[in-house]
């Protein structure tokens, strides 16, 4: 019985990174294929990068795609840092049960629901006031307003288990109560908050239901123009932009994952270093500590 279970483990794992792996593999595979149809494989070739370099349109809707990526993330990240911060900071303030229910309720909410939502706002708002017509504006817009809900919860968690002593040791110190913030507990909760970027920022990217709803007549991100396309049949240049994509995404996270191992490393050699220094010191507690003179 011992060695069946490490065996089903060793197969259900593998059999997930299969799932997950082999059809990346796939279509990296298929972006090198010299034939026009994906179906049929016509020799190796990269005659589909170079064509993605005149495909005008793929590359505008990537580079809006990242334009809004990047704002509603920016945006997401200040207001909901804010909104973790009150709710963790403040425990009693008028409203607080509606920002809570506010908050928590685009985790749950279906797309199609947000996104119908939100184009019946645009609307209302367009007919009264005359502004803002459905574009970049309104997608940005549509993007901070769920991007906010994981930003709240990350920080927010982040700030719970945060030691706020700290904070009011500085402030007994004759720091101001922001200049505290800034320097102790921003420092502290500053992992949460990149991490929830970063979160927001793949959401925002990925997103494509919400975008249909609330785009306006040429205004397609990347995952509207593949979608559109894929109806009519998937197109060897798609493949060749998800490889060049997938090549950073895996480069971004291997140095992510050398920074963050040699940090580890760093941080274990400094504790290694301080526990030998701390040995020594109550080994010959009567030796006297040489002072060095500045060179």
């Amino acid at each position: 019985m011992q060695r069946r279970y490490p065996l089903f483990r060793i197969t259900a794992l593998c059999l997930g990174i299969a799932i997950l792996y082999v059809p990346i593999l796939v279509l990296i595979g298929y972006s090198f294929n010299a034939s026009p149809l994906v179906s049929l494989w016509g020799g190796l070739s990269l005659k589909w990068y170079g064509a993605l370099v005149h495909r005008h349109t793929l590359l505008h809707a990537a580079l809006l795609s990242l334009e809004i990526a990047v704002t509603a993330s920016t945006a997401a990240v200040v207001f909901g840092t804010l909104a973790a911060i009150a709710l963790v900071r403040f425990t009693r303030f008028p409203g607080r049960f509606v920002l809570t229910g506010m908050v928590t309720a685009p985790l749950v909410m279906p797309e199609v629901i947000t996104g119908i939502t939100q184009l019946l706002l645009f609307v209302s708002l367009l007919q009264t006031f005359g502004w803002p017509h459905r574009g970049f504006l309104t997608i940005v817009l549509a993007h901070v307003t769920f991007c906010i809900a994981y930003v709240t919860v990350t920080v927010r968690s982040r700030l719970l288990s945060a030691d706020r002593s700290l904070e009011e040791a500085a402030m007994d110190l004759g720091s101001g109560p922001m200049r505290a913030f800034v320097e102790i507990t921003l420092p502290l909760i500053a992992p949460a908050i990149l991490a929830s970027w970063l979160l927001s920022f793949t959401l925002s990217l990925d997103d494509l239901v919400i975008s249909s709803f609330v785009a306006g007549p040429g205004t397609n991100t990347l995952p509207m123009l593949i979608y559109s396309k894929v109806k009519l049949g998937v197109s060897p240049v798609v493949n060749a932009l998800a490889t060049v994509i997938i090549t950073v995404v895996g480069v971004c996270v291997i140095g992510a994952g050398w920074m963050m191992r040699r940090a580890e490393r760093r941080r274990e050699l400094e504790i290694r270093l301080a526990e030998q220094a701390n040995a020594s010191t109550t080994a010959t507690p009567e030796e006297p500590i040489a002072l060095r003179s500045p060179s």
